[in-house]
Parts: structure tokens; C-alpha cells; sequence
């Protein structure tokens, strides 16, 4: 891996610098400034003590930590978060507790996301009439397919479309 120099200002001196857990990782971590409950279904906004000045050409994106997700539902509501090259104030994460019983408990210092930076590309848009035609065309949510087991047991059949239309026509259980 590259490493490109991301400059770091230390805004909670208290924590600890965002880092990678092992060398081939991706995402760095980043940690509470608070200690708090989140209860089930509550959101809240974090601090993370840092703020970075990211070259231009790049960009950090906030993601949630997969053992969070897995092991108490916590997840991040823009997941990711995107963190801009001009973007000088603190990084904050939106936690979200998806767990419909259980609050869980963040303690100040836990790791709660992962900063991943990447190169980005800046778009020109070109206005047109016309888009040219591709293979999917309009096809939008859905219509590519989904969850191959379920299309293939029927319990998940797609409806006559009209005009983009992407509802599906879903059976109902029985009791």
C-alpha cells in the first residue's frame, strides 16, 4: 500500500490518534470523545476528537466498524460519511442503535468507525438532450435481480413493468 500524508490535528489530546488495527487495512479507526448509551432506535451525533486536512484529489470516507454492526446494531446513518479535502472541523460519526431491544453503551476512547481516505475524481457535467443507450438502460432498484435463493425458491416474483416501474409482487406468509 501507498501511504499518502494526511495532516492531523489532535483535538481531544486525551485520545488516541486515528490508526490501522493491522497493516493491509483499509479503514483507520476513529474513537468516541463521550461515553453515553445509545438507546434502541436513537441516533446521535459523536465527536472523534480529530480533523484532518486531506490533499486535494482525495477524500475520507466514514464507515461503520463491522463488529459494532454484527455484535450490537450499531451503525452509521450516511453511511459512509464523507469527509472533503476542504473540510477542516471535527470529524463527527452519526451513530445509529439498530437493535429494536438493546441499548448498548459506548465508554470515551472505544472505537466506533473507520476512515477510509481514497483517491476521488471531480465530475464534469456535460449537459446533453439525449443519454446513449447501455444495456441496463433505466433499470434502477431491483432490476438487476437480488437474493438469487429466494428468485429461485418463488418467493419473490417481479410484477409486469411498465415505464421503470421496479415494484416487486411479494406473496404473503402463511400463518
Amino acid at each position: 500500500m501507498t501511504a499518502i500524508e494526511v495532516l492531523l490535528l489532535q483535538l481531544d489530546p486525551d485520545l488516541e490518534p486515528p490508526s490501522y488495527a493491522h497493516s493491509e487495512d483499509a479503514g483507520a479507526d476513529l474513537r468516541s470523545t463521550e461515553s453515553f448509551e445509545l438507546q434502541p432506535g436513537e441516533r446521535r451525533l459523536v465527536g472523534t476528537g480529530v480533523a484532518i486536512a486531506l490533499p486535494a484529489g482525495f477524500a475520507g470516507f466514514v464507515h461503520p466498524r463491522s463488529g459494532l454492526a454484527a455484535r450490537y446494531g450499531i451503525s452509521i446513518v450516511n453511511a459512509p460519511g464523507t469527509v472533503d479535502a476542504g473540510y477542516r472541523g471535527e470529524i463527527k460519526v452519526c451513530l445509529i442503535n439498530t437493535d429494536r431491544r438493546q441499548p448498548v453503551s459506548i465508554a470515551r476512547g472505544d472505537r466506533i468507525a473507520q476512515l477510509v481516505v481514497q483517491p476521488v475524481s471531480v465530475a464534469a457535467f456535460v449537459p446533453v438532450t439525449e443519454l446513449p443507450s447501455s444495456s441496463r438502460g433505466i433499470g434502477g432498484y431491483g432490476s438487476t435481480g437480488g437474493i438469487l435463493g429466494s428468485a429461485q425458491r418463488g418467493a419473490v416474483r417481479p410484477r409486469a413493468t411498465q415505464r421503470g416501474d421496479e415494484s416487486m409482487s411479494v406473496p404473503r406468509e402463511r400463518a
